[in-house]
């Protein structure tokens, strides 16, 4: 018995930590945003997106006290904006350029215990006719049934383009352990786009902290002590505030002499406002949400509003 003995304490000992030892390293997923979600018969400016997002969580190293968790994600997606339909008899009822943005680009990502998130990002791509955005919508049409296309005969130039990022979460006040609200901020500067914009984010229902959440896709670890985060589903709003300073899809490329057929001047500031739900357990995220914008130009003949859908998956045990 004597022998048995320090086994069983270091068993005693490192056992829990086995047992916890359950989260995943990995997520991989897709997110579809398209104003067909929302069955109102529209087919109109942000017409849709397709996103596939790989995520992988870095090991702890000799990080400070205050980090929690590093991670980084590799993202490839498309773009397609339309006129105020995606069938226009003439050029004189394009009140939004036709246009497609196909991109690829990688994200760091930093969680804080005191629940404040820092995100650095780097994309490049494509707009015009190498966007694929015509190729894409015809074959989305015909597989469901869609009307016949007509205005991409319209759309603006090709222009290659990169993008950078700075995004900013904190947390602002948690009054019950269902409810809180956060701060989310963003500066994104480049030759596709350039802006920055501001927003509150409310969640109610059971919610984790943010460096565990789905709000942030934070769900993932790459430390031994970590266990696989409490389920979460929850209702969200968030209303932003948005600074336009530049959007190749509205005015053509940056550097482009011969932008497209037609071009505009965009609104400076724009306002949204989304609406959802998001679950998460061990291994799954699933979310839909609705976000209501108001006029990227003055021009437009109508405001706009779209669904967004996604579904993830985590893999890869420690």
């Amino acid at each position: 018995m004597k022998i048995f003995k320090p086994v069983l304490l270091v068993w005693s000992i490192c056992c829990p930590l086995f047992i916890q030892a359950q989260n995943f390293r990995n997520e991989f997923g897709f997110r579809s945003d398209n104003d067909a979600y929302l069955a109102v018969g529209l087919d109109r400016y942000y017409t849709n997106g397709f996103f596939i997002t790989f995520r992988h969580a870095l090991k702890p190293g000799n990080q400070s006290e205050k980090l929690v968790k590093k991670t980084w994600e590799a993202e490839a997606g498309q773009y397609m904006f339309n006129a105020q339909s995606g069938y226009v008899p003439d050029i004189n009822y394009v009140d939004r350029p036709f246009a497609a943005y196909l991109y690829g680009g990688m994200k760091l990502n930093w969680f804080l215990k005191d629940e404040q998130v820092f995100r650095v990002s780097l994309d490049a791509g494509t707009i015009g006719p190498n966007a694929l955005g015509e190729d894409a919508q015809k074959l989305l049409h015909k597989i469901a049934g869609f009307y016949e296309l007509n205005g991409w005969q319209y759309q603006i130039n090709n222009e290659f383009g990169v993008n950078t990022g700075l995004d900013y979460t904190r947390l602002l006040a948690r009054p019950s352990v269902n409810t809180d609200f956060s701060f989310n901020g963003y500066a994104h500067v480049g030759t596709t786009f350039s802006g920055a914009g501001a927003g509150i984010l409310f969640r109610a229902g059971n919610i984790n902290k943010l460096f565990n959440s789905v709000s942030t896709n934070s769900r993932i670890s790459n430390s031994v002590t970590d266990s696989v985060p409490s389920g979460e589903l929850f209702f969200f709003a968030e209303p932003s505030f948005h600074y336009v300073a530049y959007d190749a899809t509205v005015q053509g490329g940056l550097f482009n002499d011969d932008k497209g057929q037609v071009t505009f001047t965009p609104n400076r500031i724009a306002f949204f406002q989304e609406l959802g739900v998001k679950y998460a357990s061990k291994r799954w995220t699933l979310n839909f949400s609705v976000i209501f914008r108001t006029k990227e130009i003055k021009s437009q003949v109508h405001a706009h509003q779209y669904g967004s859908a996604g579904i993830f998956y985590r893999f890869g045990e420690k």
